[in-house]
Protein backbone atom coordinates (compact mmCIF):
# COMPACT_ATOMS: atom_id res chain seq x y z
CA UNK A 1 0.00 0.00 0.00
CA UNK A 2 -2.74 8.56 -1.35
CA UNK A 3 -5.79 10.90 0.71
CA UNK A 4 -8.92 13.16 1.76
CA UNK A 5 -9.15 16.94 1.52
CA UNK A 6 -10.03 19.67 4.16
CA UNK A 7 -13.30 19.57 5.30
CA UNK A 8 -15.92 21.81 3.38
CA UNK A 9 -16.64 25.12 4.09
CA UNK A 10 -19.88 25.75 6.09
CA UNK A 11 -19.68 22.14 7.58
CA UNK A 12 -21.19 22.27 11.49
CA UNK A 13 -21.82 18.98 12.92
CA UNK A 14 -22.73 18.86 16.93
CA UNK A 15 -20.67 22.32 17.57
CA UNK A 16 -18.13 21.36 15.27
CA UNK A 17 -16.75 24.52 13.47
CA UNK A 18 -14.29 24.12 10.48
CA UNK A 19 -11.65 25.75 12.20
CA UNK A 20 -12.09 23.11 14.73
CA UNK A 21 -11.27 20.37 12.42
CA UNK A 22 -8.98 22.84 10.44
CA UNK A 23 -6.48 23.82 12.91
CA UNK A 24 -3.76 21.38 14.54
CA UNK A 25 -3.67 20.94 18.04
CA UNK A 26 -7.57 21.96 18.61
CA UNK A 27 -9.42 19.69 20.24
CA UNK A 28 -12.93 20.05 19.12
CA UNK A 29 -15.76 20.79 21.55
CA UNK A 30 -17.06 17.39 21.81
CA UNK A 31 -14.08 15.69 22.92
CA UNK A 32 -13.24 17.70 25.60
CA UNK A 33 -14.96 15.54 28.48
CA UNK A 34 -13.64 13.38 30.89
CA UNK A 35 -12.67 9.21 29.67
CA UNK A 36 -12.16 10.71 26.24
CA UNK A 37 -8.70 10.73 24.79
CA UNK A 38 -8.40 13.92 23.55
CA UNK A 39 -5.87 12.57 20.93
CA UNK A 40 -8.85 11.00 19.05
CA UNK A 41 -11.45 12.49 16.95
CA UNK A 42 -14.90 10.42 18.10
CA UNK A 43 -17.24 11.84 14.75
CA UNK A 44 -17.72 8.93 12.16
CA UNK A 45 -19.58 11.90 10.10
CA UNK A 46 -16.81 14.76 10.76
CA UNK A 47 -15.74 14.66 6.95
CA UNK A 48 -19.02 15.37 4.60
CA UNK A 49 -20.23 12.57 2.45
CA UNK A 50 -19.34 13.78 -0.48
CA UNK A 51 -15.60 13.82 0.64
CA UNK A 52 -15.71 10.41 2.10
CA UNK A 53 -16.77 8.21 -1.00
CA UNK A 54 -13.99 9.23 -2.70
CA UNK A 55 -12.73 6.60 -4.83
CA UNK A 56 -15.73 4.30 -4.10
CA UNK A 57 -18.25 2.84 -6.77
CA UNK A 58 -22.46 3.85 -6.08
CA UNK A 59 -22.29 0.14 -4.00
CA UNK A 60 -19.08 1.74 -2.25
CA UNK A 61 -16.74 -0.53 -3.15
CA UNK A 62 -13.09 0.58 -3.94
CA UNK A 63 -12.71 1.14 -7.66
CA UNK A 64 -9.56 0.19 -9.26
CA UNK A 65 -7.57 3.94 -9.83
CA UNK A 66 -5.36 3.61 -12.42
CA UNK A 67 -5.41 3.01 -16.35
CA UNK A 68 -3.58 2.63 -19.30
CA UNK A 69 -5.47 5.79 -21.04
CA UNK A 70 -3.85 7.74 -17.89
CA UNK A 71 -0.47 7.22 -18.63
CA UNK A 72 0.73 10.68 -19.90
CA UNK A 73 2.32 11.39 -23.37
CA UNK A 74 5.51 11.72 -22.24
CA UNK A 75 5.46 7.88 -19.95
CA UNK A 76 3.70 6.20 -22.74
CA UNK A 77 7.05 5.19 -24.34
CA UNK A 78 8.61 3.64 -21.11
CA UNK A 79 5.44 2.10 -20.93
CA UNK A 80 5.62 0.35 -24.51
CA UNK A 81 8.79 -0.61 -24.02
CA UNK A 82 8.13 -2.51 -20.46
CA UNK A 83 5.52 -4.13 -22.22
CA UNK A 84 7.34 -5.68 -25.33
CA UNK A 85 10.13 -6.55 -22.86
CA UNK A 86 8.78 -7.83 -19.78
CA UNK A 87 7.61 -11.47 -22.39
CA UNK A 88 11.29 -11.21 -23.41
CA UNK A 89 12.63 -10.86 -19.76
CA UNK A 90 10.22 -14.04 -18.36
CA UNK A 91 9.40 -16.04 -20.86
CA UNK A 92 6.89 -18.70 -19.88
CA UNK A 93 6.99 -18.24 -16.73
CA UNK A 94 5.34 -14.87 -17.14
CA UNK A 95 1.57 -14.67 -16.01
CA UNK A 96 0.69 -11.04 -16.02
CA UNK A 97 2.22 -7.60 -15.14
CA UNK A 98 0.70 -4.85 -13.84
CA UNK A 99 1.65 -0.98 -13.63
CA UNK A 100 1.10 0.84 -10.17
CA UNK A 101 2.12 4.09 -8.82
CA UNK A 102 2.51 7.63 -10.40
CA UNK A 103 2.15 7.10 -14.33
CA UNK A 104 -1.26 5.03 -13.96
CA UNK A 105 -2.75 7.13 -11.80
CA UNK A 106 -1.81 10.23 -14.38
CA UNK A 107 0.12 12.12 -11.38
CA UNK A 108 4.06 11.18 -12.86
CA UNK A 109 6.49 14.28 -12.83
CA UNK A 110 8.87 14.07 -15.36
CA UNK A 111 12.24 13.18 -14.44
CA UNK A 112 10.89 12.83 -10.72
CA UNK A 113 8.28 9.35 -10.73
CA UNK A 114 9.69 6.06 -11.20
CA UNK A 115 8.40 3.64 -13.41
CA UNK A 116 6.42 0.73 -11.03
CA UNK A 117 5.69 -2.68 -12.02
CA UNK A 118 4.10 -5.34 -10.38
CA UNK A 119 4.86 -9.15 -12.39
CA UNK A 120 3.07 -12.05 -11.35
CA UNK A 121 4.88 -15.04 -12.81
CA UNK A 122 3.61 -19.17 -12.60
CA UNK A 123 5.33 -20.32 -9.66
CA UNK A 124 7.24 -17.89 -6.71
CA UNK A 125 10.19 -16.12 -8.15
CA UNK A 126 13.75 -17.71 -7.90
CA UNK A 127 17.22 -16.07 -8.65
CA UNK A 128 17.39 -15.89 -11.84
CA UNK A 129 13.83 -13.98 -11.79
CA UNK A 130 15.25 -11.43 -9.77
CA UNK A 131 18.50 -11.25 -11.77
CA UNK A 132 16.05 -10.48 -14.81
CA UNK A 133 13.80 -8.06 -13.05
CA UNK A 134 16.79 -5.99 -12.17
CA UNK A 135 18.48 -6.12 -15.96
CA UNK A 136 15.03 -5.09 -17.36
CA UNK A 137 14.81 -2.21 -14.71
CA UNK A 138 18.53 -0.71 -15.46
CA UNK A 139 18.02 -0.96 -19.14
CA UNK A 140 14.44 0.84 -19.13
CA UNK A 141 15.98 3.37 -17.10
CA UNK A 142 19.02 4.21 -18.68
CA UNK A 143 16.84 4.19 -22.01
CA UNK A 144 14.25 6.62 -20.53
CA UNK A 145 15.66 9.97 -18.97
CA UNK A 146 11.81 10.89 -18.39
CA UNK A 147 11.84 8.22 -15.16
CA UNK A 148 13.88 8.40 -11.76
CA UNK A 149 14.35 4.30 -11.76
CA UNK A 150 12.40 1.13 -12.24
CA UNK A 151 10.92 -0.58 -9.35
CA UNK A 152 9.47 -4.09 -9.82
CA UNK A 153 7.65 -6.77 -7.39
CA UNK A 154 7.68 -10.25 -8.44
CA UNK A 155 4.87 -12.89 -6.40
CA UNK A 156 3.97 -16.16 -7.34
CA UNK A 157 0.49 -16.29 -9.02
CA UNK A 158 -0.73 -18.92 -6.59
CA UNK A 159 0.28 -15.99 -3.79
CA UNK A 160 -1.55 -13.39 -4.96
CA UNK A 161 -4.43 -15.39 -4.94
CA UNK A 162 -4.08 -16.79 -1.43
CA UNK A 163 -6.39 -16.60 1.58
CA UNK A 164 -3.59 -15.03 3.40
CA UNK A 165 -2.80 -12.46 1.01
CA UNK A 166 -6.15 -11.61 0.06
CA UNK A 167 -6.66 -8.45 1.63
CA UNK A 168 -3.37 -7.45 1.60
CA UNK A 169 -1.66 -8.51 -1.81
CA UNK A 170 -4.63 -9.35 -3.76
CA UNK A 171 -6.42 -6.17 -2.77
CA UNK A 172 -3.27 -4.19 -3.98
CA UNK A 173 -3.71 -6.24 -7.42
CA UNK A 174 -7.41 -5.25 -8.13
CA UNK A 175 -7.30 -2.23 -6.81
CA UNK A 176 -4.07 -0.38 -6.95
CA UNK A 177 -2.45 -2.05 -10.17
CA UNK A 178 -3.12 -1.67 -13.45
CA UNK A 179 -3.10 -4.33 -15.95
CA UNK A 180 -0.17 -4.46 -18.79
CA UNK A 181 -0.27 -7.67 -19.90
CA UNK A 182 -1.62 -11.75 -19.34
CA UNK A 183 -5.58 -12.18 -17.61
CA UNK A 184 -6.22 -9.51 -14.80
CA UNK A 185 -5.86 -11.85 -11.46
CA UNK A 186 -8.55 -8.72 -10.38
CA UNK A 187 -11.14 -10.99 -11.97
CA UNK A 188 -10.40 -14.32 -9.17
CA UNK A 189 -10.65 -11.70 -6.57
CA UNK A 190 -13.73 -9.84 -4.56
CA UNK A 191 -14.76 -6.11 -4.81
CA UNK A 192 -13.49 -4.47 -1.70
CA UNK A 193 -14.76 -1.95 0.49
CA UNK A 194 -12.70 0.28 3.31
CA UNK A 195 -13.14 -1.30 6.13
CA UNK A 196 -11.41 -2.48 9.32
CA UNK A 197 -10.67 -6.02 7.86
CA UNK A 198 -8.89 -4.06 5.06
CA UNK A 199 -7.17 -1.70 7.18
CA UNK A 200 -5.87 -4.37 9.47
CA UNK A 201 -4.00 -6.81 6.91
CA UNK A 202 -2.85 -3.61 4.88
CA UNK A 203 -0.88 -1.86 7.19
CA UNK A 204 -1.30 -3.58 11.14
CA UNK A 205 2.85 -4.61 10.76
CA UNK A 206 4.21 -1.09 11.46
CA UNK A 207 5.19 -2.87 15.27
CA UNK A 208 7.06 -5.25 13.34
CA UNK A 209 9.07 -2.97 10.61
CA UNK A 210 9.76 -0.27 13.22
CA UNK A 211 13.24 -2.11 14.18
CA UNK A 212 14.04 -3.18 10.79
CA UNK A 213 14.40 0.86 10.08
CA UNK A 214 15.92 1.83 13.18
CA UNK A 215 18.72 -0.65 11.41
CA UNK A 216 18.65 1.24 8.34
CA UNK A 217 18.94 4.00 9.84
CA UNK A 218 21.82 3.07 12.26
CA UNK A 219 23.52 1.73 9.06
CA UNK A 220 22.92 4.09 5.98
CA UNK A 221 25.83 6.83 4.91
CA UNK A 222 25.86 9.89 7.12
CA UNK A 223 25.23 12.01 4.36
CA UNK A 224 22.08 13.86 3.11
CA UNK A 225 22.04 12.40 0.10
CA UNK A 226 22.19 8.52 1.45
CA UNK A 227 19.00 9.88 3.89
CA UNK A 228 16.93 11.46 1.44
CA UNK A 229 15.73 7.90 -0.24
CA UNK A 230 14.92 7.06 3.67
CA UNK A 231 13.33 9.87 4.59
CA UNK A 232 11.11 9.46 1.42
CA UNK A 233 10.37 6.16 1.85
CA UNK A 234 9.54 5.90 5.47
CA UNK A 235 7.12 9.83 5.42
CA UNK A 236 5.38 7.71 2.55
CA UNK A 237 4.66 4.52 4.61
CA UNK A 238 3.76 6.29 7.64
CA UNK A 239 1.39 8.19 6.30
CA UNK A 240 -0.12 5.61 4.13
CA UNK A 241 -0.42 3.86 7.59
CA UNK A 242 -1.92 7.12 9.28
CA UNK A 243 -4.23 7.11 6.53
CA UNK A 244 -5.80 3.29 6.65
CA UNK A 245 -6.23 3.97 10.13
CA UNK A 246 -8.89 6.13 9.51
CA UNK A 247 -10.06 4.95 6.25
CA UNK A 248 -13.56 2.88 7.39
CA UNK A 249 -14.37 6.26 8.89
CA UNK A 250 -13.33 8.37 6.01
CA UNK A 251 -15.25 5.88 3.76
CA UNK A 252 -13.03 5.70 0.89
CA UNK A 253 -9.58 5.64 -0.93
CA UNK A 254 -7.23 8.08 -2.27
CA UNK A 255 -3.30 7.66 -2.86
CA UNK A 256 -2.73 11.41 -2.49
CA UNK A 257 -0.37 11.76 0.16
CA UNK A 258 -1.19 15.28 0.90
CA UNK A 259 -4.86 14.49 0.86
CA UNK A 260 -4.58 10.90 2.93
CA UNK A 261 -2.25 13.45 5.33
CA UNK A 262 -5.51 15.35 5.84
CA UNK A 263 -8.03 12.54 6.34
CA UNK A 264 -6.32 11.01 9.43
CA UNK A 265 -6.21 15.07 10.86
CA UNK A 266 -9.08 15.26 11.19
CA UNK A 267 -9.95 12.35 13.04
CA UNK A 268 -6.03 13.05 14.91
CA UNK A 269 -5.46 17.24 15.01
CA UNK A 270 -2.71 16.48 17.47
CA UNK A 271 -0.66 14.42 14.74
CA UNK A 272 -1.95 16.52 11.51
CA UNK A 273 0.93 18.69 11.63
CA UNK A 274 3.71 15.97 12.05
CA UNK A 275 1.60 14.29 9.43
CA UNK A 276 1.48 16.97 6.94
CA UNK A 277 5.07 17.43 7.01
CA UNK A 278 5.62 13.70 6.55
CA UNK A 279 3.60 13.96 3.11
CA UNK A 280 5.20 16.61 2.45
CA UNK A 281 8.83 14.72 2.84
CA UNK A 282 7.30 11.83 0.70
CA UNK A 283 7.17 14.15 -2.68
CA UNK A 284 10.49 15.95 -1.42
CA UNK A 285 12.09 14.33 0.97
CA UNK A 286 15.56 16.14 2.80
CA UNK A 287 18.39 14.42 4.46
CA UNK A 288 18.18 15.43 7.60
CA UNK A 289 19.04 12.78 10.29
CA UNK A 290 16.20 14.22 12.75
CA UNK A 291 13.41 13.53 10.56
CA UNK A 292 14.58 10.10 10.61
CA UNK A 293 14.74 9.61 14.61
CA UNK A 294 11.12 11.20 15.10
CA UNK A 295 9.79 8.54 12.84
CA UNK A 296 11.53 5.52 14.65
CA UNK A 297 10.40 7.21 18.29
CA UNK A 298 7.80 9.15 18.19
CA UNK A 299 5.52 8.89 15.25
CA UNK A 300 5.91 5.56 14.41
CA UNK A 301 5.90 3.91 17.68
CA UNK A 302 2.50 6.00 18.61
CA UNK A 303 1.27 4.79 15.56
CA UNK A 304 1.89 1.33 15.54
CA UNK A 305 0.18 1.32 19.05
CA UNK A 306 -3.02 3.40 18.33
CA UNK A 307 -3.27 0.92 14.64
CA UNK A 308 -2.93 -2.06 16.93
CA UNK A 309 -5.54 -0.40 19.41
CA UNK A 310 -8.40 0.33 16.83
CA UNK A 311 -7.67 -2.74 13.94
CA UNK A 312 -5.50 -4.77 15.62
CA UNK A 313 -2.51 -6.67 14.02
CA UNK A 314 -1.87 -8.06 11.33
CA UNK A 315 -2.15 -11.59 10.52
CA UNK A 316 1.56 -13.38 10.35
CA UNK A 317 2.94 -14.42 7.32
CA UNK A 318 5.36 -17.20 7.16
CA UNK A 319 9.38 -16.32 7.30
Amino acid sequence: METGPEPAEGVHREGLGPEDVRRPGVVPRDVRRPGVDPEVVQHKNLVPEAVRRKGLDPEGRLVREGSLARVQPAFRPVVAAARARLPEAFGARLHSAYLYGSIPRGTARVGRSDLDLLVALAAEPDDQDRAAARALGAAIDAEFPQIDGVGTLLFGRERLLSDLERHDLGWFVACLCTPLLGEDLAGHLPRYRPDPLLARETNGDLALLLPRWRERIATVDETAAARRPLVRFMSRHLVRTAFTLVMPRWNGWTSDLHEMAEAFGAYYPRRAAQLRTAAGYGYEPVGDPAVLRAYVDDIGPWLAHEYARVHGVKTPRPR
